[in-house]
């Protein structure tokens, strides 16, 4: 009988845990066009792509230290090249492109000739 309640108590668990996870995940679906109006969503809207931006390029310019000699340079150049592309062309994906091969391309000087 001990081992019957457990189980049920795992069951049970699992269900409210999935249950609360559905419900987490399908709210924002539900609450989007009350939501869309809101000042506080507009201005999450507008700031949040940049900021996750900036979080990303600090992470990388500081994942990247130790990892080889020519640190901080490659980052730096890259950083500014896909900066420089992104204000004269206006095309991201082009952007990342051409900063990521520069920077592959600098780091791994043996591979590509």
């Amino acid at each position: 009988m001990d081992q019957a309640l457990d189980s049920a108590y795992v069951v049970g668990a699992i269900a409210l845990m999935g249950a609360v996870t559905w419900v987490l995940r399908a709210l924002p679906f539900f609450a989007a066009r009350w939501l869309q109006d809101h000042p506080v969503v507009a201005r999450v809207r507008a700031f949040l792509p940049t900021a996750i931006m900036a979080l990303l390029l600090a992470h990388a310019m500081m994942g990247a230290h130790g990892q080889h000699p020519q640190w901080p340079w490659a980052e730096l150049v890259c950083v500014c090249v896909v900066m420089a592309l992104q204000w004269w062309l206006r095309h991201a994906l082009l952007s990342i492109f051409v900063g990521t091969g520069l920077y592959v391309v600098w780091i791994n000087p043996g591979w590509w000739f």
